[in-house]
């Protein structure tokens, strides 16, 4: 249910990772709890940490100890079918703590759902697990993923009317207040539909893996308007665990298109490019906790810039080597990504060690 911190990126790509042999210290890490219960409001809070090894091609190494994030989540019922939903995040770059969710919710009936307030719009499914149920360590980082705009960590201000038809067909569609997201006084539409083919997804946020409790097949598209300007997405994820190994084989891809709304990038008008990954979660259990190995490659086209902001491209490949002990709530991953540009930024090569925890 709690969901999503994109944007760091944006801020300054070259954060996060460190040494592999650190891992012992985290492998035993105790397994987290479930949300404490106070009476029907349920309480829970989230921490993502890493070390971050980062040498660029021309300067110094840099070596980075890190808080990516530590949110506290508030839920509970109002009256009936009323809920609220409440979450902050802590902003690596302010040194602050800042609102994440607040959000009235209206749920009906699997068909019939509105929220507002604060939250995800309808956007890429990169945007609606956010990096605590992503994945990957390295999350919107490849110029790809979570593009779209937003007021802080992917959110925005607005409404949004979701709901799920026959277990396999979610859509979900809503209007945003532009002003805070880009500047611009015009509203933003949003919408997303998508299709499960195997086992369904629940709810209106969702996960980059299931680690084997689902076999998925889903295929996705979104977009957002505002005046004109466009921001489109179609994203795409295949798990299922193997009938004799046991193990779960994951693949998820996206192709993605900002063209004047959103990117990673304010100087360019228009970006766009695709990744594909891929991981293994074995089978067999090592101490509390299962290994996962885990890779992506991702490609994105920076165009329509000023004469002094030249195009370029960017390649990102990426590497996890994974410890599972509890799935989103206790897991340790191990990470190198190589990034390279053509022209503008520097390349460089980063290694490390991330640790999340959440109860």
């Amino acid at each position: 249910m709690f969901r999503k911190c994109a944007g760091n990126y944006r801020a300054g790509i070259m954060r996060r990772c460190a040494p592999l042999f650190l891992s012992g210290l985290f492998v035993m890490a105790p397994l987290s709890r479930a949300q404490v219960n106070l009476g029907p409001i349920t309480v829970g809070a989230g921490l993502r940490t890493d070390f971050v090894s980062t040498t660029p091609t021309n300067g110094p190494t840099t070596n980075d100890f890190q808080i990516n994030d530590i949110r506290l989540y508030v839920n509970g019922p109002v009256y009936d079918d009323l809920k609220f939903m409440f979450n902050t995040d802590y902003n690596s770059i302010t040194n602050s703590v800042e609102v994440l969710d607040a959000v009235a919710r209206l749920e009906v009936s699997p068909e019939f759902n509105i929220w507002f307030g604060r939250f995800l719009p309808p956007s890429d499914r990169a945007d609606l697990y956010g990096p605590f149920f992503a994945h990957e360590w390295n999350v919107y980082s490849d110029g790809i993923q979570d593009g779209y705009p937003g007021v802080f960590q992917g959110r925005q201000n607005g409404v949004t009317y979701w709901g799920t038809f026959a277990k396999k067909v979610k859509v979900s569609v809503g209007g945003f207040d532009g002003k805070s997201a880009t500047g611009s006084p015009d509203l933003i539409g949003a919408a997303r539909v998508q299709i499960d083919f195997w086992d369904p997804e629940d709810g209106y946020y969702l996960n980059g893996t299931y680690y084997g409790d689902k076999n998925l097949l889903a295929i996705g598209g979104a977009s957002q308007i505002q005046d004109g300007h466009t921001a489109t997405t179609v994203d795409f994820l295949m798990e299922r665990k193997l009938p004799k190994s046991g193990g779960v084989v994951s693949v998820e891809s996206e192709y993605s298109d900002y063209n004047r709304l959103g990117g990673y990038n304010s100087l360019y008008a228009k970006s766009e490019g695709a990744y594909v990954l891929a991981s293994y979660l074995f089978a067999k259990k090592v101490g509390v906790g299962q290994f996962e190995l885990l890779g992506k490659i991702a490609k994105a086209d920076f165009t329509r810039g000023s004469i002094a902001n030249p195009n370029y491209d960017q390649k990102t490949d990426e590497v996890n080597f994974n410890y599972v002990i509890k799935q989103f709530n206790a897991r340790v991953m191990s990470f190198y990504q190589n990034v390279r540009f053509n022209r503008v930024n520097a390349n460089f090569w980063e290694a490390g060690l991330g640790l999340q925890i959440q109860m």
